[in-house]
Parts: structure tokens; C-alpha cells; sequence
């Protein structure tokens, strides 16, 4: 403790030194820190989208993860006999299209398309309305942006035409009633989004009757995803099933090491700049204070001790910009975020710098090597220093 204090009288001596210390740390112990937010914050985002809907299991016709454009055939009759394993709660087949809106003299809208194959799950919240009714009737349900884009709220009828190939569709408009009014999991903050039955998207594009892109599996809660999953593999080994765990590990391996790279880049330059900021200030400290530690040396103190005081100094410079920098990491990570999420194309619920408790921890690791790091080369020249040549020098001086 007295050379805690020690340490702390001699960088109050020197504000401005001390000043420029705290705030360089500060700097760059925020933007490692944001870093250390960015390097899994994608991860942890999206497997929070990918729970939120109530689905932990991704039935494909192939192993093309993460995005599979190969059509399964028959997915009504294959999500039905899911659907009786033990382990499978609920079987969903769904399906992507696109299509697109006249509105006046206006460009038609491009608008996609969300069909699914079952009458009680759904991956969507009403806010307005009434979600799809049964029966044969052509309804759709649609997102905010969508039924503002058009003019038209639940109950109105609308005619669209499918875009389901590069060039225009030579198939009529339908026209489908708007039951209700949704909000969607995936949407990016733009897009114009309506979901519907099988049967209205056949008749936009086109498509084979009960073919789909995905089943989406719920399983038990006594069973478990991964479970089902082998329920799944051994009564359809045609089909691929992907736990939500697994989904998310060939997202890492196969679309976010990018993320990775540049936080693991970025946080060993703001280490590396911390740690010779704070090597240079304690050096020259060091260097104006010869005669001061030499004299403490003459009159008892070890090589230890004005070794650790070197060391407190730079564990007090580092602990207080890096106690400076957390909030200030925190207000620069939800600028960048707002930032990220803005990009077209982006779902509105994904968010790229996501805070967790590892984050923080490893940010005191790396903050304590600096602090370490740092002092080396100042200690060793306090531990080194001639005490009789100095003060002789000192006194000529």
C-alpha cells in the first residue's frame, strides 16, 4: 500500500504527463473494447433471431449451409411425418418468392414473399388485423412498411404479380385480400414484406404444388434440438437436418471469421499502441526522476521497491483509462452499430456490437498485460541504476 500511494503522489506531480496517459488508454482501450464487442456480437445476434421464433431445427435438401437454394419436393408430406417423431413438437414447411405491387403510375414495389405450409405456427406477430383465416380464400398478411407503401389496411383487397424469374412474369395478377398487419423477424428496415399460404405463392410463380425451400422443426422441450435432429437423420436420411447450434458454427466458420480478423488486427494494434504510450511516458518520467530514485536509493529503498513503484504507476495509469474507456466504448460501439445496421439489406433486429460478461473480462486481461508490458523496460532501468554515478552527476548538473 505505501508504494500505491507513492506512485499516486508522483503521477499527481506530473498532471499533464498523467493526463495524457489516462486519455491515450482511454482511446484505445474503447476501441478494443469495441473490438472485443464486434468479434462475436454477430454470432450472438443472430442466434438470438434464430431462438426468437420458436424453431431450433433447419430440415434442407441439401448441406449447402448457410443458405441452400435447392428445392425440397413433397415438404407438406415430409413436415407431416416429422411432425409424429416423438422428439418433433411442430414441422413448418416454408418458402421464399418474390413479388411485386402496382401502386398507381408508380414503379411496382418488389416485395418478398413468405409462404408457409402449416395453419398454427407462425414466424410472425400481428399488430393489426387478423392473421391468415382458413380455407381456400387468397389472403396475405403484411408488414407496416408494406401497407403504408400501398395505401390499404386489413380488409382491402390488392393485385400482385409474381417475380419469380429474372425476367417478367407472364403470369396474371392475383388478387389477395389483407387479413392483417405483422411485424417479421428477418426484415431489414426497408424491405416490404407479405406472408401467405402455399397455394397464393403456387399460383404467383408458378412452382411445383408442395414444394419448399426449409422445414422448420420445433423440438420438445424434454428432448432437446440435438435429439431431434438424429430423430430426424435416421427417418429421413435424405433429408439434411441442422440444429440451431450447428447453423451458427458454419456461420463462424464460413461467414464471420471476416469479423473475427479484423477485431483480432485491430485490438493487437490498440495493445500495442497502449503499451508503448504508456512505455515512453514512464520512460521519461523515469529519465527526469534519475536523481530523485538514486537518492531513495541511497537512503534505503531496494531495487524492488522503486521497481514496484514504476509498476503501480503503470497499473494506476492503465486501471483509470481503462475504467474510462468502458463507457466510452459502450456510447462510440452503439454509434458503429447504428451505422452497420442502417446498410441496405440488414434485418433491423441484428445488431453487430453485442455485450457480453467474456467481453468485459478478457478487456481487464488484456488491460493488465498492458499495464505489465509497459513497466518492464522502466523498471529495468530503475532496478539498473548506479546510485553513486548518479548522484555524482546529479550534483555536478
Amino acid at each position: 500500500m505505501r508504494a500505491l500511494a507513492f506512485a499516486w503522489r508522483s503521477l499527481a506531480r506530473r498532471r499533464g504527463r498523467t493526463m495524457l496517459g489516462i486519455l491515450g488508454i482511454a482511446a484505445a482501450g474503447a476501441l478494443m473494447f469495441d473490438m472485443l464487442l464486434l468479434s462475436r456480437g454477430l454470432l450472438v445476434s443472430v442466434r438470438e433471431m434464430l431462438d426468437s421464433i420458436g424453431f431450433d431445427v433447419r430440415v434442407l435438401a441439401s448441406e449447402g449451409l448457410p443458405q441452400s437454394r435447392v428445392p425440397l419436393e413433397h415438404a407438406l408430406d415430409a413436415a407431416r411425418a416429422l411432425a409424429s417423431l416423438p422428439e418433433v413438437a411442430a414441422a413448418v414447411p416454408f418458402r421464399i418468392g418474390e413479388a411485386e405491387a402496382a401502386v398507381g403510375g408508380d414503379r411496382p414495389p418488389s416485395i418478398a414473399v413468405f409462404a408457409i405450409g402449416s395453419t398454427t405456427n407462425r414466424i410472425w406477430t400481428i399488430v393489426d388485423g387478423h392473421d391468415l383465416p382458413e380455407g381456400d380464400e387468397p389472403s396475405v398478411v403484411v408488414n407496416d412498411r408494406l401497407a403504408k407503401r400501398l395505401h390499404a389496411s386489413p380488409g382491402d383487397g390488392i393485385q400482385v404479380r409474381g417475380r419469380c424469374t429474372a425476367g417478367p412474369s407472364i403470369l396474371p395478377p392475383v388478387t389477395v385480400r389483407i387479413a392483417g398487419v405483422a411485424s417479421f423477424p428477418f426484415e431489414s428496415g426497408a424491405q416490404l414484406t407479405m406472408a401467405t399460404r402455399f397455394a397464393v405463392l403456387d399460383r404467383l410463380c408458378e412452382r411445383p404444388p408442395g414444394e419448399a425451400d426449409l422445414i422448420m422443426v420445433a423440438s420438445r422441450p424434454e428432448s432437446g434440438p440435438d435429439a431431434a435432429v438424429d430423430a430426424i437423420r435416421k427417418a429421413r436420411p435424405d433429408l439434411y437436418a441442422f440444429s440451431n447450434d450447428e447453423v451458427i458454427e458454419r456461420f463462424e466458420a464460413v461467414g464471420f471469421s471476416y469479423f473475427r480478423q479484423i477485431s483480432a488486427a485491430l485490438s493487437i494494434v490498440t495493445v500495442s499502441f497502449g503499451v508503448v504510450l504508456i512505455t515512453v511516458l514512464l520512460t521519461v518520467g523515469v529519465n527526469q526522476r534519475l536523481g530523485e530514485i538514486a537518492a531513495l536509493r541511497a537512503i534505503g529503498f531496494s531495487r524492488r521497491r522503486v521497481a514496484v513503484d514504476v509498476l503501480w504507476e503503470s497499473i494506476l495509469l492503465v486501471g483509470i483509462g481503462g475504467a474510462v474507456a468502458l463507457p466510452l466504448g459502450l456510447a462510440l460501439s452503439m454509434w458503429l452499430d447504428a451505422i452497420l445496421r442502417s446498410l441496405p439489406g440488414v434485418p433491423a433486429t441484428l445488431h453487430f456490437f453485442v455485450f457480453e460478461p467474456r467481453a468485459l473480462w478478457l478487456h481487464a486481461a488484456l488491460l493488465a498485460a498492458v499495464a505489465v508490458g509497459a513497466a518492464l523496460y522502466p523498471m529495468w532501468l530503475v532496478a539498473r541504476l548506479p546510485i553513486a554515478a548518479t548522484l555524482r552527476r546529479e550534483f555536478v548538473s
